[in-house]
């Protein structure tokens, strides 16, 4: 596997790697994880990491200038490694990943797998690192036309990345959509006993009275967490008994100050800062309601199925990708970018707690259901060996 990332950050693209690597170890495959040279070890992974840059050593989180120095160290360690091990498959992350892995495949003659998680282009338009009227994203975009192309086979994040790639990249042979799934021996909602719940909240500086809306990823403008505090502000001045936990990196201090200039205090919104994934469930457990307030069409949203493992009603914005995940279970706020609109759902759900209960009963049962890793090792390991035979 190619990672063209920092691997293992706590949030969203590397949960996926992790938990794929692990579903396919479990189907006695030998997975190799390249990646940049930080993030954090993890047990039981054979992980090799690039050099570092001589200039940088820390790397920001999306879209950046200094990834393409990082990709560049990345390919040379990717290739000294691959002439080494011989690899029969090579499954690039991310666009990086599947371009770095193409020259790779064609050098070893073996297969390519593209696990495509959202458009490069888009999540670019995201962080506001390209402009669409510009000759950058033109050429951009043609890179990308580019790599789709390239190849034996797509795993996409969601249904809709699938259909973005029909759609927009005209790509549908050997396109496979391989929803997120999610671990539920790992999350489940009696990870912590009623007293220690207690204990967690009081810690964290939460009234005892207070319900809490839990949000776990990272803290960015189209994660919809400027939206986020605008709709907490919004129930405070409604004089609503509600804690916002909120769980997450970068940019803590931007945005804690964005929550004082709206008039909330540090009961009203906790900022935790990076979460580590072994304490996730334990930190999810304390809340009554989850926020999904994702403003991005063309990125996975995996924040969703870690709620609805720990059985919490979801409040989320009306996208496909969250209909995927939800289906007729979400709780919906329209249209998207609406902060006020987003209040009103939360102050609707926390108002009926019976509702709420039941809600979040049956969403740990749908992503019991459907979204379960031990089966998608099972799909990718199928993939792989149709691609062998051919």
């Amino acid at each position: 596997m190619i990672a063209p990332t920092s691997f293992f950050l706590d949030y969203g693209c590397h949960i996926r790697i992790l938990e794929e690597a692990r579903a396919l170890l479990a189907q006695g495959l030998h997975v190799r994880i390249v990646t940049y040279y930080l993030g954090r070890d993890v047990p039981g992974l054979d992980i090799v990491r690039c050099a570092p840059t001589p200039w940088r050593s820390d790397y920001e989180v999306g879209s950046s200038r200094h990834k393409i120095a990082f990709d560049v160290l990345l390919s040379w360690k990717a290739l000294w490694t691959a002439v080494r091990w011989r690899p029969d498959i090579i499954h690039g992350h991310l666009h990086e990943g599947a371009l770095i892995g193409h020259m790779l495949a064609k050098l070893l003659r073996v297969p390519l797998v593209f696990d495509f998680q959202g458009s490069l282009t888009g999540e670019m338009l995201d962080h506001g690192f390209l402009k669409r009227d510009s000759m950058a994203y033109y050429w951009w975009r043609r890179l990308e036309e580019r790599i789709v192309e390239m190849p034996d086979a797509i795993l996409t994040s969601t249904v809709h990345s699938a259909a973005l790639l029909a759609d927009v990249f005209k790509r549908t042979q050997d396109v496979y959509p391989l929803p997120d799934s999610v671990n539920l021996d790992f999350l489940f909602p009696t990870c912590i006993t009623p007293e220690e719940r207690l204990q967690r909240r009081a810690a964290l500086g939460i009234p005892p009275e207070r319900q809490v809306v839990v949000y776990l990823g990272l803290l960015a403008d189209y994660q919809g967490i400027p939206q986020l505090l605008q709709a907490a502000a919004s129930l405070r001045a409604q004089g609503e008994a509600v804690s916002f936990l909120v769980m997450g990196f970068p940019q803590v201090h931007h945005y804690r100050q964005y929550a004082h200039n709206l008039g909330l205090t540090d009961e009203d919104v906790i900022f935790t800062g990076k979460m580590p994934y072994e304490d996730i469930p334990a930190y999810l457990a304390l809340g009554d309601v989850a926020a999904a307030p994702k403003i991005s069409a063309t990125e996975g949203s995996g924040k969703i199925l870690n709620y609805m493992a720990m059985a919490l009603p979801v409040v989320a914005y009306d996208t496909p990708v969250s209909r995927e995940y939800l289906n007729n279970l979400g709780l919906y706020a329209a249209p998207a970018g609406d902060a006020e609109a987003l209040a009103q759902t939360l102050r609707a759900i926390l108002h009926a707690p019976d509702k709420a209960a039941q809600l979040g009963a049956r969403l740990r049962e749908r992503a019991d259901r459907h979204f379960s890793w031990n089966r998608t090792g099972r799909q990718i390991l199928r993939i792989y060996e149709k691609l062998w035979q051919r």
